[in-house]
């Protein structure tokens, strides 16, 4: 996840005390008292008359930023004075911006996006993004990537390579949010140390590991050390993958990093910023921004590419299980390089048990609570999820995803659910047999990594999808079809 394991006061002050240094119009030399309120007037008055004009609508983007930090008391004054009698909601953004990490002693700052918005919220900077999320057709004013960048600049420098002036972007760049860790503070590993797996005698049984198989290469990654990671790129089985772990959302999903028509795979790591509670990944090529739900660039130089990873099959499983259907299997080390708490529940143990979400989005849909845990498959223009209750217990459960049979096997308690197509057969488990599936009609089938095999060399393909928290699901793809107890 992009919350960071250390609280955000390690930041904010170093923030509320320079940023208006980083983002101010230049200020002027005299340093004038705050000027009174008429009544029933909390913005001050005038007597030096409108600097901007009666009736024009000069350039937005310097009132802005002087309403919002300039050093001047009585600059200040007149440019809110200004934007509150403009009473247009493009500049609303900036204010929201601006909620979580500037000081607003006397309320002006909030009166005045009240004012703007018509909205009667307090100063709660995530009420505030969830209203921003649901009101759409706000579009900020020209420059509004200028400053979001200068924000974020304030935090950390390198966040200015992803959000500056004329930047591309499909999505809402109001909407991205700081982590609470700057660019790379949760560093992506690269090809880091495999181990065989006797040596592991650190791990646990009953710990959770994602399991990737590749052309006979089979490499398990502790969920306790991709924790403080959320980023592996590695070469598994000569293909080329990233595993892109948010925490926040609870998915790991797994990309082919090779695109057509590049002659290098796309190496990623962890931006530190967020969209909608969901993990931002950047490529260390373009350093554009990627949407690690969907595979996608969203801001920076490669948005409107067309470029999409391909999702690769990846499944949660319990070490001992892993194991014991891969015994070649080799697992990440614990000499990763970083130092780092490693042990069990360290460092989001606290977030992954509670059911509050740590930052803002809207969860319109609730037909499962917002942090249940759910299988989502991804076939082609065809996705699907479950509620991963219903393999409480182990379950075999059949369905149609667009225009496919699949069958999906799965024990709920350690989040293992893999997917494949079904040819149209039914399947039943086989007592015993935790790696076996059988078919009335041909008999016995192998459950593996890359399909299933049946008794007369048949092979039925596995299906690319992984587990997620419902609101991250939910928050992108509206309305699709769901499967609940």
């Amino acid at each position: 996840m992009m919350g960071s394991p250390h609280p955000t006061r390690t930041f904010l002050p170093a923030l509320a005390c320079g940023l208006a240094l980083v983002v101010a119009a230049p200020p002027a030399d005299a340093q004038p008292p705050t000027l009174p309120g008429e009544p029933g007037d909390p913005f001050g008055a005038d007597p030096f008359g409108d600097r901007f004009g009666p009736g024009d609508d000069p350039e937005i983007e310097s009132i802005v930023r002087t309403a919002l930090f300039a050093r001047n008391g009585a600059a200040r004054n007149r440019a809110l004075r200004h934007l509150v009698d403009r009473d247009q909601k493009d500049v609303v953004p900036a204010f929201i911006a601006t909620l979580r990490v500037l000081p607003d002693e006397d309320g002006r700052l909030l009166r005045a996006l009240q004012r703007l918005s018509r909205a009667r919220i307090g100063r709660d900077w995530k009420a505030w993004m969830e209203w921003q999320e649901e009101h759409t057709e706000i579009r900020p004013f020209p420059g509004f990537d200028a400053l979001k960048g200068d924000i974020l600049a304030g935090i950390d420098e390198g966040f200015r390579s992803f959000v500056h002036r004329g930047v591309r972007h499909e999505i809402r760049l109001e909407e991205i949010v700081w982590g609470g860790v700057t660019k790379d503070g949760i560093p992506a590993l690269v090809n880091a140390r495999q181990i065989r797996h006797a040596a592991a005698s650190w791990l646990t049984g009953r710990e959770l590991v994602f399991g990737v198989e590749i052309a006979g290469d089979a490499r398990a990654y502790p969920l306790r050390i991709l924790d403080w990671h959320e980023m592996f790129n590695d070469v598994v089985g000569g293909v080329p993958v990233s595993l892109a772990y948010c925490t926040l959302c609870g998915s790991g999903i797994l990309f082919d990093t090779r695109v057509p028509g590049r002659k290098e795979p796309f190496v990623f790591g962890s931006s530190g910023l967020l969209y909608r509670s969901n993990k931002l990944m950047y490529d260390t090529e373009t350093e554009s921004l990627w949407n690690q739900f969907t595979g996608r660039p969203v801001v920076g130089e490669l948005t409107g590419s067309g470029i999409g990873l391909k999702i690769l099959p990846v499944v949660i499983s319990s070490w001992e299980d892993w194991r014991r259907a891969h015994p070649e299997t080799t697992v990440l080390s614990l000499e990763t390089g970083y130092r780092r708490d490693y042990r069990p529940g360290q460092p989001y143990g606290a977030y992954f048990a509670s059911p509050e979400l740590m930052f803002p989005v809207v969860v319109r849909d609730r037909r499962l609570a917002p942090k249940d845990r759910i299988f989502v498959l991804r076939h082609g223009e065809s996705e699907m999820a479950w509620a991963l209750s219903l393999f409480d217990g182990g379950a075999v459960l059949h369905d149609r995803v667009g225009p496919l049979d699949v069958v999906l096997v799965g024990t709920g308690e350690t989040e293992t659910v893999r997917a494949y197509a079904s040819g149209g057969r039914s399947f039943a488990a086989v007592a015993g047999h935790p790696a076996a599936l059988e078919d009335e009609e041909s008999g016995r089938w192998r459950i593996a990594e890359d399909g299933l095999h049946g008794p007369a060399g048949e092979r039925l393909d596995r299906l690319a999808g992984h587990v997620a928290y419902w609101f991250a699901w939910a928050s992108y793809m509206d309305d699709r079809p769901l499967r609940a107890p």
